[in-house]
């Protein structure tokens, strides 16, 4: 049993050690041989390291301290619903420039720690936060560059099950570290409520 609600066998049937044809150097730690059809496989125990780890500093940061970001519609309930579980802040769509940096912007957040889904498609919130200083958290596929990301979390993070079942994780994490869960306590939601659904993804225009 891997968390109380989670089975090891239903964390895999998410795709969360699922890669992509391509291995950045950074990323080889995290990967194992990969199989027959190309995709390199991440080894999940590092995955569930990392997430440990990162709920640890989540907690000790202060959740209400941290800016949680995703750019991709698969990624927006998994953010919503750790936000809503943690007390962090939540981000979802386009990162609007000056975010983190320009105090004048009207949606100017102060943020300790960042974490993103994506560090390809959230680069935006990835460059601010490293002028500023403020230490990033990006859940990182097999083909991701690593560069600017201080905790890397090894995972899938194309796949709609997968990223609910690592922010599910992380907030189980964060929560259990913070004090606020017992570690064997059920969580509120459950994987499936951290899943954004086919019908609820947003179209390419509302995204923009």
């Amino acid at each position: 049993m891997v968390a109380p609600q989670l089975s090891e066998k239903a964390l895999l049937a998410t795709g969360i050690r699922i890669g992509t044809p391509v291995r950045t150097k950074t990323m080889e730690q995290f990967t194992a041989r990969p199989r027959p059809d190309g995709l390199h496989m991440i080894d999940y125990s590092k995955t569930l390291q990392r997430i440990d780890v990162a709920g640890k500093f989540i907690a000790a940061v202060g959740m209400k301290n941290t800016v949680v970001y995703t750019s991709r519609e698969h990624g927006g309930v998994a953010v919503e619903k750790f936000c809503e579980l943690t007390g962090a802040v939540p981000r979802i769509g386009r990162f609007m420039p000056g975010t983190f940096t320009n105090p004048l912007y009207p949606g100017h957040l102060d943020a300790e720690l960042v974490v993103v889904a994506d560090p390809m498609s959230d680069t935006q919130a990835i460059v601010e936060a490293g002028k500023l200083g403020v230490p990033v958290i990006a859940v990182c596929d097999t083909d991701n560059i690593t560069d600017d990301v201080d905790l890397v979390i090894p995972g899938n993070n194309r796949g709609r099950k997968s990223i609910a079942a690592i922010f599910w994780l992380l907030a189980r994490s964060a929560l259990v570290h913070g004090g606020l869960l017992a570690e064997d306590q059920q969580m509120k939601y459950s994987i499936e409520d951290f899943e954004t659904k086919a019908e609820e993804e947003p179209k390419d225009e509302e995204l923009e």
